[in-house]
This record gives structure tokens, sequence and C-alpha cells, in this order.
């Protein structure tokens, strides 16, 4: 199965937690209907994109990279590629690579949905159609700064930055829903 068939049947099989999620979780699924390109950076004037909540295993605390291009503290996260089966396999994928931490987990299931602007392709590209996923880290896990980002942190639920994106604050609230309802990260 492509990944933009993948794509539409995980968005169209997702419970969405609330009536605002769901309503976006639509919209995506008719951009996908509307672009078969939908999912690739050179669809415009949106495209869908993959990122991750990265947990540690005892769930305390969440990975963050400093976007170099954006110059904000941001979840790993990024295009998807021809490699890539399906969204939750990108997700992984940005996630290694902008953590550089091997061996994470992507837990079942879309997290959450947002739609944010796209840094880009200014002027060509409007907006992101973000998917997000749960994925754990392995214990003792050591991020390492990539190309794209300026530093890469762990976070303490409480002690996030002052000048985080509300939508991501939105996407910890459902990390740690969903965390709650598994008994932890990985038991």
């Amino acid at each position: 199965m492509s990944l933009h068939r993948n794509a539409v049947a995980d968005l169209d099989s997702w419970r969405s937690p609330s009536p605002a999620q769901a309503t976006l979780r639509d919209a995506f699924l008719a951009h996908l209907r509307a672009h078969p390109d939908g999912i690739w950076r050179t669809c415009a004037p949106a495209h869908v994109t993959a990122s991750a909540a990265v947990v540690d295993p005892a769930a305390q605390r969440i990975l963050l990279v400093m976007h170099r291009k954006v110059g904000r503290w941001l979840q790993p996260g990024g295009h998807c590629e021809p490699g890539d089966a399906t969204l939750a396999d990108a997700a992984l994928r940005e996630a290694t690579e902008e953590s550089g931490i091997a061996g994470l987990l992507v837990l079942p299931g879309i997290l959450q949905v947002d739609r944010h602007p796209a840094p880009c392709q200014p002027g060509v590209v409007d907006e992101h159609l973000d998917v997000r996923y749960l994925v754990v880290a392995p214990a003792h896990a050591a991020p390492v700064v990539s190309d794209e980002s300026d530093d890469v942190r762990w976070f303490g639920w409480a002690e996030l930055p002052d000048d985080i994106e509300p939508t991501i604050v939105e996407m910890l609230a459902a990390a740690q829903a969903a965390l709650t309802t598994l008994g932890g990260a990985t038991g």
C-alpha cells in the first residue's frame, strides 16, 4: 500500500479525542483526497508532515529540539520521504535523525493532529498538516544535536521553555493522557 493510502487509512480510522481534533482530521482527509501528492513537500499550498512526542521510558520527560530554521523549541518531525511506508515510519525516522537516539519505539496510533504555518517554502507552501505520534526512547538515551537543530534537550513536564508553542503544550497534554491510559511509557 502506498504512503498516501496508508495516511488516508490511518487518519480515517483514528478516533480523535475531541470534536476539534475530529474537524482537523477531516480537513486532513479532504486535503489528501483532493491531492494525490498531498504527503510530499512539493504539494502546495499545504502538505502532510509527521512528528513525534518523544518521552523517556519513565514518562517523566519530553525531548524537544531547538529548530535551526524556526528558532523555537519543537518536537522532532518533518517531511515524508519515499522510503517511509507509513506516517508513523516518517515520524520515527525524523525523531531518530533529529535526536541522534537509536532504538526509539513508536507507540501504535495517532496521538494528535495539528495545522500550522510551514517554514519550508515561504510564499509557496502555507501550511503543514502535522500528524503526531507518541514515541518512547530507550533507557538512558542521550540526544545529539543534528544539522537541523541548534540544541536537543530533555525537559520535565513542569520545566518546559517559556516561549513554547501552545499547540506543543496541547500535544504534551495529549501525550500525558495517553501515557496515563497506558500506565506509563512502556511498563
